[in-house]
C-alpha cells in the first residue's frame, strides 16, 4: 500500500460545501412509510440538483416510519421519517450541484407544509 503525503496548512477559512438540514411537516404522511417512493424522491432530489449518485439505500421499519440515504460523489442526501407525526428530518451536504434544487424537489414531492431550514457553511 503507497502512503500518502499531505501537506496541509490551514491559514484561513475556506469554503469546502453547503450543509441544509430541513426538518418537514406534511399532511401526506402515507408518502412518509412509502419506502419506494422516499426512494424515488432521494433520486428525484439528487437529479434537481444535477449532482453524481454513487448509491442509494433505504430501509423500512416496523412498524412505520423509513431512513434513505443517497451517496453521492459530491457528499450525501439523507432522509428519516415519522409517520405517524407527519415528520420528516432530511440532510442534504454538497460540495457542487444544486442543494436547494434538491431540497425543493424533496418538499414538493413530499407535500410539505411547514419547514425548519438551517444551514451551515462547510470548510475549515
Amino acid at each position: 500500500m503507497v502512503k500518502k503525503e499531505y501537506n496541509v496548512k490551514v491559514e484561513e477559512m475556506m469554503y469546502l460545501g453547503d450543509h441544509y438540514i430541513i426538518e418537514l411537516l406534511t399532511d401526506k404522511a402515507e408518502l412518509l412509510d412509502d419506502e419506494k417512493y422516499i426512494y424515488e424522491t432521494l433520486v428525484a432530489a439528487a437529479n434537481a440538483a444535477k449532482v453524481t449518485i454513487i448509491s442509494v439505500t433505504t430501509h423500512q421499519f416496523t412498524p412505520h416510519g423509513i431512513t434513505g440515504y443517497l451517496l453521492l460523489a459530491e457528499s450525501h442526501i439523507s432522509i428519516h421519517t415519522w409517520p405517524e407525526h407527519g415528520y420528516a428530518a432530511v440532510d442534504v451536504f454538497t460540495c457542487g450541484g444544486d442543494p436547494k434544487a434538491a431540497i425543493e424537489e424533496i418538499k414538493k414531492r413530499l407535500g410539505a407544509r411547514k419547514t425548519r431550514e438551517m444551514y451551515i457553511p462547510r470548510g475549515v
